[in-house]
């Protein structure tokens, strides 16, 4: 959690602005992986 975000996880679970700026960020890199992986499978399937 430090690393990756910046925080402990006392702090994530205290402070819900933070919390919601994680999240929006773990969804975004979620959707980009999710895009990458299709693209793949695409170029792999032909």
């Amino acid at each position: 959690m430090q690393a990756s975000h910046g925080m402990g996880y006392a702090e994530y679970g205290q402070k819900l602005d933070q919390r919601l700026a994680v999240e929006k960020k773990r969804e975004l890199e979620y959707q980009q992986s999710r895009t990458i992986i299709t693209e793949f499978d695409r170029m792999v399937h032909r």
